[in-house]
């Protein structure tokens, strides 16, 4: 039996998932049956493009839903920590980067909310793991394609 894999998230995330489903189970999926049912109605289907383009539509529908749906079964809600001091699944953290002299901030998520462009790292990434679990004042080398990069913990916020 396969092992489940877990995706961790907040519950804001989740309640996006679940709204977004129900938007695609109810409204979206309405508007392709339609779609289906008008190129239906054209005629021959072996030479029906608008029948073909709308079946195809139909298909990565369901492979969202799918999709979706396997998102909230094996979701796993990142409970905000304690205050400990350290850099957990949540945390805002500014980080001073040694090598470019610059300040940067980052908000460590789930894999399911990364978004680097808009800051909020995973802690999967290289990134998200070097920085978990470490606190105020402490430097951490993270290995990057383009060689190590350090970077000292100025800040965390949870």
């Amino acid at each position: 039996m396969a092992v489940e894999t877990k995706f961790k998230m907040s519950q804001e995330r989740l309640d996006q998932l679940k709204e977004e489903l129900h938007y695609m189970e109810t409204v979206r999926e309405k508007e392709v049956s339609e779609q289906i049912k008008e190129a239906r109605s054209f005629g021959d289907l072996s030479e029906n493009s608008e029948y073909d383009e709308a079946k195809t539509e139909q298909g990565k529908l369901y492979s969202k839903i799918a999709e979706i749906k396997n998102l909230i079964e094996n979701a796993e809600i990142i409970e905000k920590a304690e205050d400990d001091g350290v850099v957990t699944l949540g945390s805002k953290v500014r980080v001073y980067d040694v090598d470019e002299d610059c300040e940067e901030e980052y908000q460590i998520v789930g894999s399911q909310e990364a978004n680097p462009m808009a800051g909020r790292i995973s802690g999967d990434s290289p990134f998200g793991r070097g920085l978990l679990r470490h606190k105020v004042g402490d430097t951490v080398s993270v290995e990057a394609p383009m060689g190590v990069l350090h970077f000292r913990i100025l800040n965390i916020e949870t």
